[in-house]
């Protein structure tokens, strides 16, 4: 393999951000190389929904964004909608469904996704080279870039970093993005794991204990953020999207909130089966709504052994609090190994929201995961990795 010594755009990281922003430039008749230190491009997209890559999502806006800056993304998000990328699937005539809440996914395979993107980098403008280390990154006086590897050395009028955030570390994820926006003189948001289980501490693990592997849709809140989706016990704690959701507003030394009963009026239902159902036990009346060793689990931790015609008020209060607004205090989460997003990233504020280029350094980009911009789970990181790689790639 022999690079090439000049081009007008070299973009570091060839995942979703990266290949968008390669083809969309590309297609303006930009010399463009990207470079990355894997075997093979696109390989988080391979890895996503479970295979079938949830690419995007029906009801993307800027709400389902975490940013220092609220008001970043909106710019991106509206130049390149979740409407526009569903109809470069549809050129292609990749088969998708809908699954809840408006997730888009691939009805066969992820590969549909990466090969789409590939095909639309199918340029003479546009090279794609794996398993290439960056050893150094200079600004020349030119205003130009001097790009070190182990492959060589490139010369480029622009650079644009798409090296994503700390997840999946097991892919070979760095901190070479924020390394490079600190030699420029950016500033880095805090980054934590987000979109991450929790692990619990031994004693409340214990009030779960056998409960590993099941399941049962919850109203999850943690700072004033609910969702609404499943909750999935694991032999460290807890997961599922519910919990995934909150994972991103939680900060340690915080509890979250389960609303085990989000369905039912769990007051008035308790009063009904005191009288309706006098001699049975809040283990068996649970299980009317929760699965049976989850329903033993909580009449376990709420310590009602009598049966219904027997329970005094304050007990039923009890019950009550701990079905509707039940208090865990995770003592941390499983990192991230896990994580399926890095939360926080280089200060928006320091790049423009309609090319994301930095308002520090001339000619220089930042798009994707790296960038101080965090979606919700079900499409939405994938649906901004498209929208600010597509929005630089038209400026490059």
């Amino acid at each position: 393999m022999s690079l090439p010594q000049s081009c007008d755009v070299v973009i570091i990281g060839a995942g979703a951000a990266g290949l968008m922003c390669a083809l969309t430039a590309g297609q303006r008749g930009r010399n463009v190389l990207v470079l990355d230190h894997g075997k093979k491009p696109g390989r988080k997209i391979l890895l996503s929904g479970g295979g079938r890559c949830n690419y995007t999502n029906m009801y993307t806006e800027a709400s389902n964004y975490l940013s220092s800056n609220t008001h970043f993304c909106k710019s991106a998000l509206s130049r390149f909608s979740q409407w526009d990328f569903q109809a470069l699937v549809d050129k292609h005539g990749i088969p998708w469904h809908e699954k809840t809440l408006g997730q888009l996914f691939c009805d066969n395979s992820s590969k549909d996704i990466l090969a789409m993107l590939m095909t639309e980098c199918d340029l003479p403008s546009v090279t794609i080279e794996s398993q290439v280390d960056i050893q150094s990154v200079e600004a020349l006086e030119s205003e130009r870039f001097s790009v070190a590897t182990n492959q060589g050395t490139i010369e480029a009028s622009s650079l644009v970093i798409a090296t994503g955030g700390l997840s999946f570390p097991t892919m070979g994820s760095t901190d070479f993005g924020y390394r490079i926006a600190k030699q420029f003189h950016h500033n880095i948001v805090p980054v934590r794991p987000a979109l991450v289980p929790f692990t619990l501490d031994p004693k409340e693990l214990a009030t779960f204990d056998g409960l590993s592997g099941i399941s049962t849709e919850v109203v999850a809140e943690c700072n004033g953020t609910s969702f609404r989706e499943a909750l999935l016990f694991t032999h460290k704690g807890l997961s599922g999207p519910s919990i995934l959701q909150v994972s991103s507003y939680w900060s340690p030394g915080d509890e979250i909130s389960i609303n085990w009963l989000p369905d039912v009026d769990v007051s008035r239902w308790l009063e009904e089966q005191k009288i309706a159902r006098p001699k049975a036990s809040l283990t068996t009346i649970l299980c009317e709504h929760l699965p049976k060793r989850l329903a033993a689990a909580l009449a376990g931790w709420i310590g009602e052994e009598k049966e219904a015609s027997q329970w005094r008020r304050e007990s039923m209060q009890r019950m009550e609090q701990i079905l509707t607004e039940c208090q865990i205090k995770p003592s941390g989460t499983e990192g991230y190994k896990k994580a399926e997003v890095t939360i926080g990233g280089i200060d928006t504020d320091q790049l423009s929201s309609k090319t994301m280029a930095s308002r520090l350094q001339n000619n220089l980009y930042f798009i994707g995961e790296v960038v101080d911009v965090t979606g919700h789970l079900g499409g939405f990181n994938f649906q901004w990795a498209w929208a600010s790689g597509h929005c630089a790639g038209l400026y490059v």
